[in-house]
């Protein structure tokens, strides 16, 4: 039976209220955004350099801390700190002084993020600070705040309208605050030289590690292979690409180098009445694209899509070893 559902189609009348709301709200927060950037471009510079150098001299973590929206901005932040190479972890101001406390200690930076920085519950974190001389960086959008003065280090957020009409609703703010996190840590990152291996080692779950693991971790090979050598006639090379489901088949000389691939690409161009009677030599695109085993999978994905293929030969000290295609890559959620 016909669905008694309206179907959806595209307007060309006026633009919907909720999404000149959105547009308002992105637009907002987008100049929140510029007036962070225009800022460190500024004397913000400055004082973002310092404190990245203190952090990256710590001997310890990196105790990132907050209230409210400001403490669900700094959770995320110690989560992208601890991710890409530096230790940290969050602690939530109002419980640190119900023993939480116990875990900073005088190697560690703490960072502080409160826009007002005037909440009460961060005076225990404060004092605690002060009497064993940890190092503390405040990000709020009030240098004269009593936080601020308590800190080593005042990342001065600049005061810029919250995408709320009211101007209430955390927005505009905890966008600035998460990407003043983000820039710290990516500055920590290209700092250390942190690369993708160390990276794939904090994210072996998910589409993350499946794109941080390696060529060979997808690969087929052995009988899996579909392998012809030079001189073999199309039909038998045929034969091979239909048992081995690839849409292809890898040529190689004697010394089992690739020298050549057909796909069902080269099939179609060259489709004529004597075709499965020459030689692979005749029809095969000589030169195959090949990675080596121990490259990246992400690496793989970029040379797929920019030679916009399907099929890789792996090799290694130019022997086939494997090959990859993209159906496989798909299955495991690389691609």
């Amino acid at each position: 039976m016909p669905s008694s559902k309206p179907l959806m189609t595209q307007s060309s009348g006026p633009t919907p209220s909720s999404v000149e709301s959105a547009l308002r709200t992105l637009e907002t927060e987008s100049g929140g955004i510029n007036a962070l950037a225009a800022a460190l471009r500024g004397p913000l510079g400055e004082t973002f350099a310092r404190a990245v150098d203190l952090i990256r001299q710590a001997r310890g973590r990196v105790i990132v801390t907050g209230l409210g929206k400001s403490g669900h901005m700094a959770r995320k932040i110690a989560a992208t700190l601890a991710s890409t190479g530096t230790p940290a972890f969050f602690v939530h101001a109002a419980e640190a002084g119900h023993g939480d406390l116990g875990m900073i200690t005088t190697d560690d930076v703490i960072m502080a993020l409160s826009w007002s920085g005037e909440q009460p519950e961060m005076k225990i974190l404060v004092n605690y600070s002060a009497r064993f001389a940890i190092p503390m960086i405040a990000v709020t959008s009030n240098p004269e705040s009593s936080l601020a003065q308590a800190a080593d280090i005042v990342i001065e957020l600049p005061k810029a309208r919250e995408a709320c009409p009211h101007n209430l609703a955390p927005t505009t703010s905890t966008l600035m605050q998460a990407a003043i996190g983000d820039a710290i840590a990516i500055a920590l990152l290209e700092g250390r030289g942190f690369t993708a291996l160390e990276f794939a080692h904090f994210h072996p779950g998910g589409k993350l590690g499946a794109m941080l693991k390696f060529v060979r971790d997808y690969m087929r090979t052995g009988a899996e292979i579909p392998v012809k050598p030079v001189g073999t006639k199309m039909s038998d090379a045929v034969m091979e690409m239909s048992a081995k489901g690839l849409g292809c088949v890898c040529i190689v000389n004697d010394a089992g180098e690739a020298v050549g691939i057909i796909t069902d690409g080269d099939l179609r161009r060259h489709m004529r009445p004597d075709l499965l009677t020459v030689s692979v030599d005749d029809i095969m695109t000589q030169q195959p694209k090949s990675v080596p085993p121990s490259m990246l999978a992400t690496e793989m994905i970029e040379v797929l899509n920019a030679r916009k293929i399907t099929t890789l030969v792996v090799t290694e000290a130019d022997k086939v070893v494997g090959i990859v295609h993209l159906h496989d890559l798909l299955r495991a959620g690389v691609a």
